[in-house]
């Protein structure tokens, strides 16, 4: 799938983008489903504030598991961890025109506890996602240095779970927005630091997080994980099965 030059920047930036995987009828009805997900879900407002979304949405929406599955996507992130790919998480990052819903500046690895960090996020662009909606930002090279300090930001209208950011200020001209078309994915390293603005435009914005991990990562802070094996081999037994998926 990835190119060897598309490897090297990987390993030298922390991310890559973009990468199509959603042709127009494929994403015609990705997008359906997920809306319909959203809508059952109590819409957005109440999906927010129950975790919905959240964490591990591909167990309740069909969509995003067969989204999670996808060989075009597997095949780039198996470039990057390795033949073998468990799925250890899915989350809907929603943001309505106007909300000052936002990402506050964080690096997954630093409140993840998984090590070593053979990880990666494909974030998938369900609508466009824009400098005026609130693409995804990084911070080259940020995963090739030591984590910085994270805090509570403070902010209720980060989306952020834990409500954390980067307690130090990122500079703007280092950083790169990724803007992306629908159908498009990007792909950043755990120890990646990312973050992204509200939505100003006056349609809604939606992207997929998809979490990827290598079996032979394991858990070393905070409870016991599950995960969904869906490329390859799990000789390693780290993560527990998902309940009712095989």
């Amino acid at each position: 799938m990835l190119a060897p030059i598309q490897i090297k920047a990987f390993a030298a930036d922390g991310y890559l983008a973009p990468l199509a995987v959603l042709d127009a009828h494929e994403l015609t009805e990705c997008r359906a489903a997920v809306e319909a997900f959203i809508a059952a879900s109590g819409g957005a407002v109440a999906a927010a504030a129950n975790g919905a979304l959240r964490t591990k949405a591909h167990l309740r929406c069909p969509a995003l598991l067969d989204l999670a599955r996808r060989p075009i996507i597997l095949d780039a992130v198996a470039d990057l961890i390795g033949p073998d790919v468990l799925c250890r998480s899915v989350s809907i990052f929603l943001k309505e025109p106007g909300d000052p819903a936002n990402v506050a500046w964080h690096q997954d690895a630093a409140y993840w506890g998984l090590e070593p960090p053979d990880l990666v996020t494909a974030w998938v662009a369900i609508t466009d996602s824009t400098a005026e909606n609130g693409a995804l930002e990084v911070l080259p090279g940020s995963h090739l240095a030591a984590l910085m300090p994270h805090g509570p930001s403070g902010d209720p209208a980060n989306l952020l779970s834990r409500g954390q950011s980067i307690s130090s200020s990122i500079d703007p001209a280092l950083t790169r927005m990724l803007q992306l078309r629908a159908g498009e994915m990007s792909l950043h390293h755990v120890g990646t630091a990312h973050g992204s603005g509200p939505n100003r435009s006056s349609g809604r914005r939606i992207g997929v997080a998809i979490r990827y991990v290598a079996p032979h990562v394991r858990k070393v802070e905070g409870r016991r994980d599950s995960a969904l094996l869906v490329r390859g081999t799990d000789n390693y037994g780290n993560f527990d099965p998902e309940p009712g998926l095989a």
